[in-house]
Order: structure tokens, then C-alpha cells, then sequence
């Protein structure tokens, strides 16, 4: 999937999301997933960093 197509699916995903529940519902939707993003991106960054000092690489946060 190429990242067109992923926005394409991300947006049909939120509409199809947005028919179902209400504005409230919504509301908290989005902050669950930011925080889900947000803690997944944390995430990464710190096996990234971990697997690049196990590597010998210094240029690490």
C-alpha cells in the first residue's frame, strides 16, 4: 500500500467511524487514538534506540 492509498483508507475508515457513533463519541475517539499514536510512536523510537546502541551506533537520542 502506498501512502495515497493510506490516506484513502484512513479517511474512509474516520467516515465510516463518524456515521455510527455520536459527537461525544467522536471526541473521545480522537483523543484515544492521538494518545495510542502518540504512545506507539514513543514506542518505536525506543526499540530504535535500543537496537542502534546494541549496535555500536552513537548517534542515538
Amino acid at each position: 500500500m502506498n501512502s495515497i492509498e493510506i490516506t484513502y483508507l484512513v479517511t474512509a475508515l474516520a467516515n465510516a467511524i463518524a456515521e455510527c457513533v455520536s459527537a461525544d463519541c467522536l471526541g473521545l475517539l480522537s483523543i484515544l487514538f492521538s494518545q495510542l499514536g502518540d504512545t506507539l510512536g514513543t514506542l518505536a523510537l525506543i526499540e530504535s534506540n535500543q537496537s542502534a546502541t546494541q549496535n555500536g551506533d552513537r548517534n542515538t537520542i
